[in-house]
């Protein structure tokens, strides 16, 4: 995949992400993080705003499995 299908696909994710519930941004999460996984591999620069993004995906993500867990 070119760099600009990355590109392309990672914006596209990111407006679906942006506003959206938890479920559906956990739901999205893995799909956004390979994107950007992909980016990384290919020497494709990754904007600030999609690392962020990807990083507050995994906290949400890394928070909803803990809320499960018995105390």
């Amino acid at each position: 995949m070119s760099a600009v299908n990355l590109y392309s696909e990672a914006e596209q994710l990111e407006r679906k992400i942006q506003g959206a519930c938890l479920d559906t941004r956990l739901a999205l999460q893995p799909s956004f993080t390979k994107v950007i996984d992909r980016m990384r591999q290919q020497g494709v620069r990754v904007p600030s705003r999609l690392r962020r993004l990807d990083a507050a995906l995994c906290e949400d993500a890394m928070e909803a499995r803990f809320d499960n867990l018995p105390i």
